[in-house]
């Protein structure tokens, strides 16, 4: 168990690494050594070190009772691969059916595949995705500052004069804010800084659309 806690970071990034190598390999084996099933023991190794990841988080908690950097990190993995990162999966899975089948000289695509790619680069479907995926970002962030609130906070009085007076965003004393450390408060406000340039920048495709603005 002290292995585990002193050694938590070395653990999510080997996992990490291992992740990303067996997605690669599910591309070369698949792809070009037309191993199917092999293929799939990747995928599946993938999925298991992504619930390792979780339990790991889950672990460490209830060993310290505290919410850290680690476990916030580990959240937005998961939680991008259950969301977003299914769609890149999907587009890097083309990608390399592409390229592999180039190189093979051999047709690795379906029709459907053709049309979602021609599709991505259409300025109103780029746009549409765009402003969905801003809405689950803001849903996202917003369920998790209401976690960080409800953990740090007793009630909802106490946390109205948060909301009605916003002086207290960019100082530099915790205690000043509605979070229980500096850790919470810190990443809060790098991800607040983030939503409002992944918002700004996700709604330009639909009020700045372009002829040809492919991904």
């Amino acid at each position: 168990m002290d292995f585990i806690l002193e050694y938590q970071w070395e653990l999510f990034i080997s996992a990490e690494v291992v992740s990303l190598a067996s997605i690669l390999l599910f591309g070369v084996v698949r792809y070009v050594f037309n191993k199917q099933k092999l293929s799939l023991a990747f995928l599946l190794l993938f999925i298991l070190l992504l619930f390792l990841e979780a339990a790991l988080a889950i672990f460490i908690y209830r060993e310290t009772g505290e919410i850290s950097t680690f476990q916030i990190i580990i959240t937005v993995f998961v939680i991008y691969a259950c969301t977003f990162g299914i769609s890149d999966f999907r587009k890097l899975d083309r990608w390399m059916r592409f390229k592999i089948g180039n190189w093979r000289g051999t047709e690795l695509l379906t029709d459907k595949d053709k049309y979602v790619m021609k599709k991505q680069k259409d300025p109103k479907y780029i746009a549409k995705k765009y402003r969905w995926s801003s809405i689950i970002h803001f849903l996202i962030f917003s369920i998790a500052q209401s976690i960080f609130w409800t953990y740090s906070l007793d009630s909802m009085e106490e946390a109205l004069p948060y909301l009605t007076d916003l002086s207290w965003i960019g100082t530099e004393n915790p205690e000043e804010t509605p979070y229980s450390n500096e850790t919470i408060y810190g990443i809060s406000m790098v991800w607040g800084l983030v939503f409002i340039v992944d918002f700004i920048y996700s709604w330009s495709y639909t009020i700045f659309p372009s002829k040809q603005r492919g991904e």
